[in-house]
Parts: structure tokens; C-alpha cells; sequence
């Protein structure tokens, strides 16, 4: 199959491995940038555990901070991995979405065990930290990392698409998928979605692309990668 892989880029070119080297042609496209924010370094005295909703928090939090013992909480098993990668010694995964991990978190964390500090995108909306702070758990949340969305398609995603060189699309996140939409929008390319194929990591990530019309839109049964890869069937 002929793949356009929207994550960002380092991401995207780990992704684009994966597929070559299961025979797929693949587009890279990054649909956001990653930058992390500079700052000093983040003292984690009296965190009981580090929730983490993304890898990008992970590794903006390994930036600054020396520390690797104290517990992270992972969204899901790639940011599980990614922690594991950066020396965090005690990782959980809560193989799901944010509303996962709030749900795993509240088995996990203890309400005077300390404060729970969620290494965060600016984007972040905080819902995470109110479903815990009402459950009785104190949530910090930081801003680490900016993720910067681009206003139009690169040059060879839109020749693609004219041509008719893609057969699917992957898109990691809600964000992402409305960014796409919009790019697609802007590109005047709305009618060329008839031969793609979306392939969603979310039910929330499909429900953004309801302003274009697909030849089919799949759900991953798990947010993850590697459910993600499976529907390729």
C-alpha cells in the first residue's frame, strides 16, 4: 500500500521504517512540530509519580530533570517503552487513553502519598489533573513541550493527492486529524479523500475528519501503534 504517515517527524520516520520494511511505499508529513521549552530543572521532591499522555512529555521531562526514580504513569505501551528508554526505573502503562490513565491512576496513586506531576503539552486542557483533583489527588500540571501545527501540506503530499499515489492515511491523534482535514480543505483536495483510506488511532481522531469523505475510515481497537498497524490487515 501507498501510506502517508502524518506523526511528527522523528516519529514519523520510525513509523515509516516499520511499514517499508512490511513492503508499504510511505509519505512522511508531519502534521506538528514538537519544541520543547527550555526552562530550569524540575526538582521532584515530593512527586509521588510523573503522569505521562505523551512520549514528547517524557522526553522534555528527561531534559530537565536528573532524577529517573521516581514512578511514571505512561498513557499508553509506546510512552511506556519511551520511558524505559530515557532510565525511569518504575514504569505502569495504562495501555489506553488519558481517560485510562486517570481510571489506572486512581488505583495506582495514593491520596498523602504526594503530588502527581503530569509532564504536559502546552495545548494541554487540564482535564486530566480535574478528574483526579476530584477524586482527592493533587495534580501539577507543566508545559514542556509546544506542538505547532503546520497551515498547509508539504508539496508531495498535494502532488500525491492529485495523482492519486495514496491509498491510506494514518492519523495518531484528534489534533492531528483536524489538522489534516484542514490542510485538506485549504488544498481544495476534500474530493481526492474519496480513494484514501483513514486509519485512526481514536474514535475521537475519526470524529474530526466528518467534513471529508473517505472511502473508509478504520479505528484502532487500542490507542497504540501497533493496533494502529494491524488494521492494515
Amino acid at each position: 500500500m501507498r501510506i502517508l504517515v502524518t506523526r511528527p517527524k522523528e516519529d514519523a520516520e520510525e513509523t515509516a521504517a516499520t511499514l517499508r520494511a512490511r513492503g508499504h511505499s510511505v509519505l512522511i508529513a508531519p502534521l506538528i512540530e514538537i519544541r520543547f521549552l527550555e526552562g530550569p530543572d524540575i526538582s521532584l521532591d515530593g512527586i509521588q509519580a510523573v503522569l505521562a499522555t505523551s512520549s514528547n512529555g517524557v522526553q522534555a521531562l528527561a531534559l530537565r530533570t536528573m532524577r529517573r526514580d521516581v514512578p511514571l504513569f505512561a498513557v499508553g505501551a509506546q510512552t511506556a517503552r519511551i520511558a524505559r528508554d530515557a532510565g525511569f526505573a518504575s514504569v505502569r502503562s495504562a495501555n489506553g487513553d488519558a481517560r485510562a490513565l486517570a481510571a489506572e491512576t486512581l488505583v495506582w496513586a495514593k491520596p498523602d502519598a504526594g503530588v502527581l506531576l503530569h509532564a504536559a503539552g502546552a495545548e494541554t486542557k487540564g482535564q486530566l489533573a480535574e478528574a483526579l483533583g476530584a477524586a482527592g489527588l493533587d495534580v501539577r500540571t507543566i508545559a514542556l513541550y509546544d506542538a505547532v501545527a503546520v497551515s498547509t501540506l508539504p508539496h508531495e503530499v498535494v502532488d500525491a493527492l492529485t495523482k492519486g499515489n495514496l491509498d491510506a492515511v494514518f492519523l495518531y491523534s484528534p489534533r492531528s486529524a483536524q489538522i489534516f482535514s484542514d490542510c485538506v480543505v485549504k488544498a481544495r483536495m476534500v474530493d481526492r479523500c474519496a480513494a484514501l483510506t483513514a486509519l485512526c488511532i481514536s474514535p475521537d481522531a475519526a470524529a474530526r475528519l466528518a467534513s471529508l469523505d473517505f472511502r473508509a475510515v478504520h479505528v484502532a481497537p487500542r490507542p497504540d501503534q501497533e493496533a494502529l498497524l494491524a488494521l492494515l490487515g
